[in-house]
């Protein structure tokens, strides 16, 4: 029968493509791609996986997926075991005795085993015994609001997509929290802020904050959270140039700190990360303000086009990035126990160009 990882290897080769510019240019991890050609089902977190991506990588080869995946199910036809009712057994002569002797052995260790745990009961104070966590599985649907929970390793996390549901699991929580997404597994260390791209198109999906990690034991899982990259923002549109300020009419005694310049100007992202516990409220654009109190390990996403009016009762509290034309600067505002008003806003200078500017109100 021939081989449907051969006959992926083959038209890979006879296109004269490496396995690491497959990988680029389908955004399919090499490691999958080496799966798929070695006929490894091991190397996918699951068949739904393996399937999708050997189609993927069929139609980028110009090879019918249809095919491949008819291959596919006709190897693992192949090699499933014959149906225990189409073999017949014949029983040997000491089949009853060995049967008999088989339950008496069981029913033996049965009753050892009771025993056991009845002695161990009486011996240990119930106020001393620790309940583990729950070992089953446990999957979290993402939605508007933030995730906070505690994981362990297998957990599962649903990304619903326009196009269906993406599976996201949990495959670290020692040192560094792990999670394994159809690009490959993607960490984030203890009070690192992670905007994750699951499907590599360069566009984040998901913002990963972790607040409690072990460096030790695995067991204790990690305390994560997790917001879809479209909760709580202000989805800018176009920049209206009329709107933008000039240098000469912002009224403040305070020094003006410039992220950048540029011949335009265009829609920016600001991210604030919480480590402390702080009143924080933010106007973006000609929106509505938003108030809230925020605790340590919260996240806020604003894009904004023109501006964002910040009024903070705790600076330090607060680490801020910001992302302007592909590029991020991050950006530290106050001291601790500062109470600041700022703006981050685009201004005119005289020479005609645009300058990102953070202002200190009076």
């Amino acid at each position: 029968m021939e081989s449907y990882g051969e006959l992926l290897k083959k038209a890979r080769e006879a296109k004269g493509l490496d396995l690491e510019g497959a990988a680029r240019e389908t955004s399919i991890a090499q490691n999958y791609i080496e799966g798929i050609e070695n006929e490894d089902n091991g190397a996918f977190p699951g068949e739904a996986y393996m399937l999708g991506f050997m189609r993927n990588y069929a139609e980028y080869l110009d090879v019918n997926p249809d095919t491949v995946c008819n291959l596919y199910r006709a190897k693992k036809l192949q090699e499933s075991p014959v149906p225990e009712g189409l073999i017949v057994h014949e029983k040997p002569k000491y089949f009853w005795p060995l049967i008999i002797g088989g339950i008496s052995a069981f029913l033996l260790a049965v009753i050892i085993i009771v025993c056991v745990i009845v002695h161990k009961k009486n011996s240990v104070d119930d106020s001393e015994v620790v309940l583990d966590k729950n070992s089953s599985v446990k999957k979290y649907e993402l939605s508007d609001k933030a995730l906070t929970e505690r994981v362990y390793v297998g957990d599962q996390i649903i990304f619903p997509t326009e196009e269906g549901n993406v599976v996201l699991s949990v495959s670290d929580t020692l040192v560094s929290f792990g999670i394994l997404t159809p690009v490959g597994t993607l960490y984030t260390d203890l009070a690192e802020e992670n905007q994750l791209d699951i499907d590599g198109d360069s566009i984040t999906d998901l913002i990963v904050y972790v607040s409690d990690i072990s460096a030790s034991d695995a067991s204790r899982g990690a305390e994560v959270r997790i917001v879809k990259r479209s909760s709580g923002s202000f989805v800018a549109t176009s920049v209206n140039a009329e709107d933008i300020p000039f240098a000469s009419e912002i009224s403040s005694t305070h020094k003006q700190l410039v992220i950048l310049e540029d011949n335009r100007a265009y829609p920016f992202t600001l991210n604030g990360s919480f480590r402390g516990s702080c009143e924080f409220r933010y106007k973006v654009d000609r929106h509505d303000s938003n108030e809230s109190y925020f605790a340590s390990g919260e996240v806020v996403t604003m894009t904004a086009n023109n501006s964002i009016r910040l009024w903070m009762s705790n600076c330090n509290t607060v680490k801020f990035t910001i992302t302007a034309d592909a590029k991020s600067y991050d950006l530290e505002i106050g001291k601790a126990g500062q109470v600041l008003v700022e703006d981050i806003k685009w201004i005119k200078d005289t020479d005609g160009r645009y300058k990102l500017v953070v202002i200190e109100l009076d």
